[in-house]
C-alpha cells in the first residue's frame, strides 16, 4: 500500500522571518522559540539553522523587518513635517508588532535598514541646519516619547477610545465615596475619560507636535550654545 508523497517545505531566510514576525506578533516573545517556529512552518527546527544561526540572528532579521515598516524622513518636507511623519510611522509600526517596543535600539547587530533609518534621520536633521548637538537632542527626545508612549499603550488594558471609557467607569465604579472626596482632581479625571473615552491616537499627535514647536523655539538657542562645540579638532 503506497502514501502519498508529502509536499517538502522550502525555506528561505524571508520566509522564516515572516513566520517568526507572525508567531511574535500572537504570542509575544514569551512564544516565540525555534521549536514554536518550526512547527508553524511545518518542518524540524534543525532546518531553520540553514537559515538563521539561532534565535538571536532571528530576532536581528525581526527587528530589521519592522525598521523596513517606517517612514523614512524625507529632508524635501521639512525638518518639522520629516520628524512628525516618522514618528508617527514608528509608532504605527510598533502597534502593529508590540513585541518590539524595547527592542527597537537594543540589537548588537542592525540591519540595514535599521542603519538607513537613523542615518536618514541624522542627515534630515544635519542637512537642515541642526548642529550635532542639538541634533543628538531631537532624536533623544523624539525616540524617548515614541518608545515610551508605545510601552504605555501595550500595557494598557484597552485599544480603542470606546474602550478606555469603559475601564475609566469601572474605576470610578469602584473608588469608595469617601476616598472619591479626597481626591476631586483625580476624580473629574476618571469622570472624564469615563464620558468621552481616551484617544490615543489624537493624544499622541498632541504631544508630538508640543514636542516639535518647544523644538522649534529651542533651535536658535541651540545652534549658538554648539557653534564652538561642533568645530572640528584640529
Amino acid at each position: 500500500m503506497s502514501s502519498e508523497p508529502t509536499e517538502r517545505v522550502t525555506l528561505t531566510v524571508d520566509r522564516v522571518v515572516d513566520a517568526g514576525l507572525g508567531l511574535a506578533d500572537r504570542e509575544g516573545l514569551d512564544g516565540l522559540s525555534m521549536r514554536a517556529l518550526a512547527s508553524r512552518l511545518g518542518v524540524v527546527p534543525m532546518a531553520l539553522y540553514k537559515h538563521v544561526a539561532n534565535k538571536d540572528e532571528l530576532l536581528d532579521a525581526m527587528v530589521d523587518r519592522v525598521w523596513s515598516e517606517v517612514d523614512a524622513p524625507d529632508r524635501e518636507l521639512g525638518w518639522r513635517e520629516a520628524m512628525r511623519r516618522r514618528s508617527i510611522s514608528l509608532r504605527q509600526a510598533l502597534l502593529r508588532h508590540r513585541w518590539a517596543v524595547g527592542m527597537m535600539e537594543a540589537r548588537l547587530r542592525p540591519g540595514l535598514h535599521n542603519l538607513r533609518q537613523h542615518d536618514a534621520m541624522m542627515g534630515c536633521l544635519r542637512l537642515s541646519g541642526f548642529s550635532f548637538r542639538t541634533t543628538v537632542h531631537v532624536t533623544s527626545a523624539l525616540d524617548a516619547y515614541v518608545y515610551g508612549f508605545a510601552l504605555q499603550e501595550k500595557t494598557l488594558p484597552f485599544e480603542t477610545a470606546e474602550e478606555s471609557g469603559e475601564v475609566a467607569a469601572q474605576k470610578q465604579e469602584a473608588i469608595p465615596p469617601e476616598l472619591a472626596l479626597l481626591f476631586p482632581h483625580l476624580l473629574e479625571v476618571v469622570a472624564e475619560l469615563g464620558r468621552a473615552g481616551y484617544d490615543y491616537d489624537e493624544e499622541f499627535v498632541t504631544g508630538l507636535d508640543l514636542l516639535l514647536d518647544g523644538v522649534e523655539r529651542l533651535r536658535p538657542d541651540w545652534a549658538t550654545a554648539d557653534t564652538t562645540a561642533d568645530r572640528p579638532i584640529r
